[in-house]
């Protein structure tokens, strides 16, 4: 396989749509967290009327974050669909070595070439640790009702608004579930751009900005609270 290979290209387009909008996720899930776990917050809101505005806001905010992360699994052909791309890199015989080559060809010296294996085992081990994370959450994983929880309270609730939803028990799923699939996901998208875009990313640093935008919205609360009584 060559690397302009359109199965690359598709791929390529899959991972960095994947990132677009896990980096949704992000910024929802870190305005979020203070509206969720900040009591000083809370206990400035009280029950004021702007802490009405404040819970639907919050309401939200996770809604979204939920939305984000469901649509990157989705499984229709134009979807993202997170077990497509582990399983085109599980799959697709030369993938990994056409990705592998590619890289060393970049490299600015001569002896680059020499790495080739030393490359091509590494994309393989990250493309497999990517691979369990989906796993996790697919068919038999160990968390895959976590994953049906989340799908069904989003199909029935969230995308369609159902009279009579036969299982939408998204809700129930708890806090602890959601941030590790929340988490899960950061880690599959830190390996995938790594592996199939050769490019380094790191969600911390999404986050870290809008962790300090949300701390000053937030904040700002506490100057303006009164004025809403």
């Amino acid at each position: 396989m060559e690397i302009d290979d359109p199965k690359i290209d598709a791929l390529r387009k899959k991972v960095t749509a994947a990132q677009q909008e896990f980096d949704m996720a992000v910024t929802f899930h870190e305005v979020w967290k203070p509206a969720a776990y900040d009591q000083d917050l809370h206990s400035r809101l009280g029950k004021s009327y702007a802490t009405q505005a404040f819970l639907i806001t919050r309401t939200a905010l996770r809604r979204e974050m939920l939305l984000a992360l469901i649509r990157m699994w989705d499984k229709n052909k134009q979807a993202l669909g997170m077990h497509s791309v582990a399983e085109t890199l599980r799959r697709e015989k030369g993938m990994i070595d056409a990705l592998a080559l590619d890289r060393v060809n970049h490299f600015d010296f001569p002896e680059a070439i020499d790495l080739l294996d030393e490359m091509k085992d590494d994309l393989g081990k990250k493309a497999a640790e990517a691979d369990l994370l989906v796993k996790k959450y697919w068919k038999d994983g160990t968390h895959h009702a976590v994953f049906e929880k989340l799908k069904t309270f989003r199909d029935e609730r969230l995308a369609h608004r159902q009279l009579a939803p036969a299982r939408a028990t998204g809700a129930n799923a708890t806090d602890e579930e959601i941030e590790e699939f929340y988490q899960d996901n950061s880690k599959l998208i830190h390996i995938l751009l790594g592996v199939v875009n050769a490019m380094a990313y790191d969600p911390e640093d999404t986050a870290k900005v809008y962790r300090f935008y949300a701390s000053h919205f937030w904040g700002a609360f506490q100057k303006t609270e009164n004025k809403a009584r």
